[in-house]
Formats: C-alpha cells, sequence, structure tokens
C-alpha cells in the first residue's frame, strides 16, 4: 500500500491495457498490470512512452514491492478499474447534466420559446424528483427574461418537445445519475477481494464480491441517460440554425449564401448522437464463460464503464456546440436582453471565445469551450447569478 501511495504521490502511471477484463473475478488483467509496476516487472508510462518499471522505480527511490502471502491476489481481485473509470465518469456527468440546464434555457430564450411548461404545479403532479429540480433550474435561468416578455402575446400555442419536455427529459437522466452516483460512492467503500479474510472470527471465506454487476447496471442506465442528454440538445441545436424557428438568419450566418455557419457543427453533433446510440447498447446484459466454466457468468462492468466515457466525452462535445448556437442566437437578438444569468453568460462566454461573423475552423473554438464546460467554468459563471442544482 506504501508502494502504491509513493506512485500516486510521484505521479507515476503504470502502463495497464484499458480492454481485457470481463468484469467477475473483478478487474483481473487490468489490475495485474498496476500491480506489476510495483513489484518492478511491469511498465510506466513516461512522457507518453512505455518505460521499464524497474528502471523508472530505482530511479525515483521506491523499492519494488515483495510479496507476501495473500499480497497478490488483494491487489488484482476487485471491481477498481470499473469502479475508478465510473467515478470520474459521474464528476463529469453531474457537470454536463447542469450545465444541459444552462444551455437549454439559452436556447429557449434564441428559439423564443416559452416558460409555461416548467410551472412548479405542472411537475408536483407528477411527483419525480430529476425533474422538479431541471424545471426549477429552468425557472430560475429564465426570469425576468426580457427576450421572454417581448412575445408573450404571440400566436404559437406549444413549443416542440426538445423545448417542452427538457424537464421531463433532463430530470430522467439526473434520477439516473443519482442512482448511478449512489453505487459508486458505496463500491469505494467496500471490500471487494477474494477470498476475504476476517480477523476477529478466524474466517477466510470464499464468496464473490469481485462480481461487477453491481457496478454494470448502473453504468449502462447512465450511459443510455447521458446519450439522451446529447440526442435532444441535438434537436435544439437543429432549432437554432432554422429561419423559420428563429425568425433569424439560417445557420446562425449573416451571409448563409457564402458562409455555411453552424452547419457542419450540427452534423458533427448528429453524427455524435448516432455513435452514442450504438455505445449504449448495455453491456451488462452480455456475458461468456471463462475460466474452463467456473466463472460462468460475468458482468462485462469494465466495458460497461469505458463506453460510459466515450458517451460522455461525445456529450460534452454536442452541448458544447449548442451553448456555441445558443449564445450566436442571443447575440442576434439584442438589443433584446436575456434574463440576468443568461446575459452574464452571455458576456463571459464571448469574452472566451470570439463571435461567428464568418466561416472559420471551428474546432478549436469547440475544444476550447468542451474544456470549459467539463472543469464547470461556466458553472461557476452562472452561479454568481443563481443556484443551479
Amino acid at each position: 500500500l506504501d508502494a502504491y501511495i509513493k506512485m500516486l504521490n510521484q505521479n507515476l502511471y503504470p502502463f495497464v491495457p484499458c480492454k481485457g477484463s470481463v468484469g467477475a473475478s473483478g478487474d483481473l488483467a487490468p489490475l495485474s498490470h498496476i500491480a506489476l509496476s510495483a513489484i518492478g516487472e511491469g511498465e510506466f508510462i513516461v512522457n507518453g512512452k512505455r518505460v521499464n518499471a524497474l528502471k523508472i522505480l530505482k530511479k525515483e527511490k521506491i523499492k519494488p514491492v515483495k510479496l507476501k502471502v495473500k499480497e497478490g491476489l488483494a491487489l488484482i481481485n476487485g471491481t477498481q478499474m470499473m469502479t475508478a473509470i465510473g467515478a470520474i465518469s459521474i464528476i463529469y456527468a453531474k457537470r454536463l447534466i447542469e450545465m444541459a440546464d444552462i444551455i437549454a434555457a439559452s436556447s429557449i430564450e434564441g428559439l423564443m420559446g416559452t416558460d409555461m411548461a416548467y410551472s412548479k404545479n405542472i411537475q408536483d403532479i407528477r411527483n419525480q424528483e430529476g425533474q422538479k429540480i431541471s424545471a426549477k433550474n429552468l425557472r430560475s435561468l429564465l426570469k425576468d427574461s426580457k427576450i421572454l416578455k417581448s412575445h408573450k402575446n404571440c400566436s404559437k400555442v406549444q413549443d416542440a418537445y426538445s423545448l417542452r419536455c427538457i424537464p421531463q427529459v433532463h430530470g430522467a437522466v439526473r434520477d439516473a445519475y443519482n442512482y448511478a452516483a449512489k453505487i459508486i460512492e458505496n463500491e469505494m467503500n467496500s471490500s471487494t477481494d477474494n477470498p476475504l479474510v476476517f480477523p476477529k472470527t478466524g474466517e477466510v471465506i470464499s464468496g464473490g464480491n469481485f462480481h461487477g454487476q453491481t457496478v454494470a447496471i448502473p453504468m449502462d442506465a447512465l450511459k443510455i441517460a447521458v446519450s439522451a442528454l446529447a440526442s435532444i440538445s441535438e434537436r435544439r441545436l437543429y432549432k437554432l440554425m432554422n429561419e423559420n424557428e428563429t425568425g433569424l438568419y439560417p445557420f446562425l450566418s449573416k451571409d448563409a449564401g457564402l458562409n455555411s455557419g453552424f452547419m457542419m457543427l450540427q452534423v458533427t453533433a448528429a453524427s455524435l448522437v448516432s455513435e452514442n446510440k450504438i455505445l449504449s447498447h448495455p453491456a451488462s446484459v452480455d456475458s461468456i464463460p471463462t475460466s474452463l466454466g467456473q466463472e460462468d457468468h460475468v458482468s462485462m462492468g469494465t466495458i460497461a464503464a469505458r463506453k460510459l466515457m466515450e458517451v460522455i466525452e461525445n456529450t460534452a462535445d454536442v452541448l458544447s456546440i449548442e451553448l456555441f448556437a445558443a449564445m450566436m442566437a442571443l447575440r442576434f437578438r439584442e438589443p433584446l436582453i436575456s434574463s440576468l444569468a443568461l446575459n452574464g453568460l452571455k458576456k463571459f462566454f464571448f469574452k472566451k471565445i470570439k463571435a461567428v461573423d464568418c466561416d472559420r475552423p471551428f474546432y478549436k473554438d469547440i475544444e476550447k469551450i468542451n474544456k470549459m464546460l467539463l472543469n464547470g467554468d461556466f458553472n461557476k459563471e452562472i452561479n454568481k447569478y443563481v443556484e443551479i442544482k
């Protein structure tokens, strides 16, 4: 344990193949690679290259571990890899969920939508906690908006589902997140070794705490939920580019004949949403026997966690593109001003990102927005005005 702590504190990263675990006897193969590095027989990643572990341990003055009875099993039996990836995913998923409400509110303004569907009365009679929170966020974000007031008596009866049903969709994602977060928190505070030693009673018991089904199912559930965030986001983005929906410029470009505006960004978002659909097939429904049939039912939990991280990365890009488009739409709405919170976000956004006057390569903009989104920079700015849960 001391050697592992030293490796962490000195930023030594063992080379661990991301594939090769079925999530049944825990993450045997990946965890073995970490243990190999600790005993000097594996490799570390140094400056992007794989380097002999013994060489690095000597350089960093860390004594290679000499394993004693049971220690080898203790280091490789367990769900640590799927749990670690799951924990990172939980952190990022929370930021995406909070930002999804913020970005959606911006798109509502850009599309001249209404906030009537977010009424507290509507949410209360369904009694779903995530839905209530998302609707409350939207009401707070849109409070005192001059844009909303400007079309209060328009002829439109109701908005499309991608606007009207935001609390229902985003709320369902929140509920899935809460379920997954609780499971991961419990798993991080559990023992998943086998056999387990109970010193007080002197018992050594072989059991099945290493099995990853506990983690696999919530990882799949959250993966499906986060995919829904991307899907509904892309629909709002599509509407933002349609001049018939916004009354603004086609593709949010003042000179749409010579400039493509957000056209290819929407194509990118559509591609990522479709990729998410494929990635969201649940890994936990699969099983394949290993170890000559002794391990006859496995969880695929690590595959579920890895695919979740991919879905999160894709969804962060989709939300980044929608945010960019929504901010441009709000810019085009001027001199009409949005709510205090969203107007503050717009000012902050365009301090960091150049407005679109004509076509340019947008990939660097999206990379920058994505990084700020996952770092929580936009959340911090919004929280100066309203508290988003």
